[in-house]
């Protein structure tokens, strides 16, 4: 019987900044993300890693942000799991791009897309580790009141967003 443990990887963000994490199947993932933002918006400034998990197994990684390259390659190495990619942004927003990232045939799932605290669960076998799951922010504090409702909506028409 194969056996696992389950690790809880907490993703390093020091600057809240957005980011996507997903997972993907071939090692041209890095060429079409980057080729898919420079379209959308070529002064988005973003670092990308990705876990290759066959051959020589690297971690392969691109940006317009040493920063933020390093930074995909380190949170790469803490979740240790292969094909998968994390990608962090500056200049652009999960919101402009997910729907055209999700469309690329070299991904398969977008686990989550966020600023918020992230931490992922991880299981862990003799062959590897993958991804159970993310624990995304912070539980509910409550539901949403009419006063919440119309900060709700202001704040989505100041941003250019609006029912």
């Amino acid at each position: 019987m194969t056996s696992f443990e389950f690790e809880l990887v907490t993703i390093r963000n020091p600057d809240s900044l957005n980011l996507i994490l997903g997972q993907t199947h071939f090692i041209k993932t890095i060429e079409d993300i980057c080729e898919l933002i420079a379209c959308i918006n070529p002064t988005a400034k973003y670092g990308i890693a990705f876990n290759e998990a066959s051959g020589p197994c690297l971690i392969r990684s691109a940006g317009t942000s040493r920063e933020l390259e390093d930074l995909a390659i380190e949170n790469a190495q803490l979740l240790k799991s292969g094909h998968v990619f994390i990608l962090f942004l500056e200049n652009i927003y999960p919101i402009n791009i997910l729907s055209q990232i999700k469309q690329l045939g070299v991904v398969c799932n977008i686990i989550c897309a966020t600023a918020n605290p992230l931490q992922v669960v991880i299981a862990n076998s003799e062959l590897g580790s993958g991804i159970m799951g993310v624990i995304d922010g912070e539980s509910p504090k409550g539901v949403e009141g009419e006063e919440d409702k119309k900060t709700r909506h202001d704040f989505l028409r100041k941003i250019g967003y609006k029912f």
